[in-house]
């Protein structure tokens, strides 16, 4: 599994593809204080980013990767 569930983190492991994006949103639905560990996160399936965006959730750690760490700031965070 490309996301690891935790008590209130979810920690993206290496590829996340479009199957996880159902069930990471519905893990999101009942998790208010959720927080997302991209650290170790290598690809983003644009599905798992739109899920990212429309809940606004807080993302505790950024990725390893300096190209998508640049480019998931630039989207994720507030303006």
């Amino acid at each position: 599994m490309a996301i690891e569930y935790k008590k209130n983190q979810a920690l993206f492991v290496d590829v996340v593809s479009v199957d996880e994006a159902e069930t990471f949103l519905d893990w999101l639905q009942n998790k208010p204080n959720a927080k997302i560990d991209l650290s170790r996160c290598n690809h983003l399936h644009p599905a798992n980013l739109q899920v990212l965006l429309a809940s606004k959730v807080a993302i505790a750690v950024w990725p390893k990767d300096a190209n998508l760490k640049a480019w998931l700031e630039t989207v994720l965070q507030p303006a």
